[in-house]
């Protein structure tokens, strides 16, 4: 009976050695397994970002081109629509040569320049008023100097040293004025 009690008390501690020595095994498995399971997703996030990075670097490519062939596509309709006006240019250098009428000149220079002003005109470019009187402001006008002009004049325009221009909404060039002080 000693002896049966002394194997009794044994078998539960192998029990217990092969039960820790199983745990160790299973939870030498779960780290392992965690482990790779954790390399496999940093592999998978890092194909994924080089992909998104390929596919953004390609967008912005795509875009860059894109917008330089508007640009120059733009560019070619503007210099189509100017192309005439030069041509009228060439005409009337020539007739200067052979016609010495300053009336005719003087006309023809003057249609030339309409003709390239309602060009410009159709494409959005508009001149800005900067007629007499009409009141300063510093987001359109550039005082190049001012002048006592009179109590009704003053923080107004008196005079335009250059024309400004607009192009839509946009300010291709800002005026020039003389303001009244």
């Amino acid at each position: 009976t000693e002896d049966q009690q002394a194997e009794s008390k044994a078998e539960p501690k192998e029990e217990k050695k092969s039960s820790k020595k199983t745990e160790a095994k299973k939870s030498s498995k779960k780290p392992v397994s965690k482990e790779k399971k954790l390399k496999e997703e940093l592999e998978e996030a890092k194909d994924k970002y080089l992909r998104l990075y390929s596919e953004f670097e390609n967008f912005r490519r795509r875009t860059a081109k894109e917008r330089m062939d508007m640009v120059v596509t733009a560019n070619m309709e503007l210099l189509r629509e100017l192309v005439p006006v030069l041509d009228d240019m060439n005409r009337a250098e020539k007739n200067l040569a052979e016609n010495a009428d300053p009336e005719q000149l003087k006309q023809g220079m003057s249609l030339i320049k309409q003709k390239f002003e309602s060009t410009l005109e159709k494409k959005g470019m508009k001149p800005m008023d900067t007629s007499k009187g009409t009141a300063f402001d510093s987001e359109l006008h550039e005082a190049v100097t001012q002048f006592d002009a009179g109590a009704d004049l003053k923080g107004k325009i008196v005079d335009t040293i250059e024309t400004g221009y607009t192009l839509g909404e946009k300010i291709l060039r800002h005026a020039k004025v003389v303001t009244g002080a």
